[in-house]
């Protein structure tokens, strides 16, 4: 295979993972399984923890072998600025995850979590629902109200803790424009019979939860991978619920970023999972 190049410079075959800490990051793990299924024996992807208040220098700082870079927290928001350009995905949610560097050396701005979201849920055969629950208000829950507006056709109810995240989950559906409706946190065992719980919540947090499961449970997302299963993940399984997990999420999120940095399409979801699953397995 050729590289795209950008006129009259070499190769652009560089790619990295950039936030702080990222040291967790399987990032480098799942671009460069794809690299090796897709022959792309001269891209390199790398791993660097950067801050908000370095990133501007850093992104300077790129050489025109440079074709993108990956972008996890703090700096989904902080790159924002530095952007020639910005999806209207990304612009939806005030989040980029992916920089692409064009070949004229344009930076433009995407977000591939929501339709990372929206891949993941169809694979797992989930291509609508009449109804949704979301446990949780952080950044990932904003990402998964926008998924929601291309796979549930009515009301999403969103599980929170305080008022203001209440306020702040309707604005996003307002934007959105889902039919968002907001419920206490100590209610959350009723999203349960939902027919597709999302759960966007730190580790421990729905741990309570998996005793509340319903007998026969529909579909859950659970957008943690390690450690995994979660407490609620396994009891879901258990009683035969469909359980789409954060690994699901993370391997269609890298390989739309994949396509997106080498201009090359399918990713190898297939030898990207396989790879995450057996870096995960030696993290135990």
């Amino acid at each position: 295979m050729t590289d795209t190049t950008r006129p009259g410079h070499g190769p652009r075959h560089r790619a990295a993972v950039l936030g702080s800490p990222v040291a967790h990051s399987l990032s480098p793990v799942l671009h460069r399984a794809a690299y090796r299924a897709m022959d792309l024996t001269q891209w390199t992807y790398d791993l660097f923890d950067v801050d908000e208040a370095a990133l501007p220098s850093f992104v300077e700082g790129l050489g025109a072998e440079w074709a993108g870079l990956s972008l996890t927290m703090p700096l989904k928001r902080a790159v924002i600025p530095l952007l020639d350009e910005i999806s209207e995905t990304a612009a939806s949610v005030e989040a980029v995850n992916t920089l692409v560097f064009t070949e004229d050396g344009r930076r433009v701005g995407d977000n591939t979590d929501i339709p990372g979201m929206v891949a993941a849920l169809r694979e797992h055969g989930v291509e609508q629902v009449d109804s949704a629950a979301i446990l949780g208000a952080g950044a990932t829950a904003s990402s998964a109200l926008a998924a929601m507006s291309a796979v549930c056709a009515g009301e999403v109810v969103v599980y929170v803790r305080s008022a203001d995240r209440a306020a702040e989950m309707r604005r996003w559906g307002e934007r959105l424009n889902v039919d968002v409706r907001t419920a206490d946190w100590a209610d959350a065992a009723e999203a349960l019979r939902a027919p597709l719980v999302i759960a966007t919540t730190p580790a421990g947090t729905t741990d309570a939860l998996a005793t509340a499961v319903p007998g026969r449970p529909a579909t859950l997302f659970d957008v943690l991978y390690h450690p995994w299963p979660t407490e609620l993940a396994a009891r879901w399984s258990m009683y035969g619920g469909a359980v789409v997990s954060g690994l699901d999420l993370l391997v269609h999120q890298a390989a739309l970023q994949v396509e997106r940095m080498t201009g090359r399409a399918p990713a190898p979801v297939d030898a990207m999972r396989k790879a995450g699953e057996h870096a995960l397995a030696s993290r135990e």
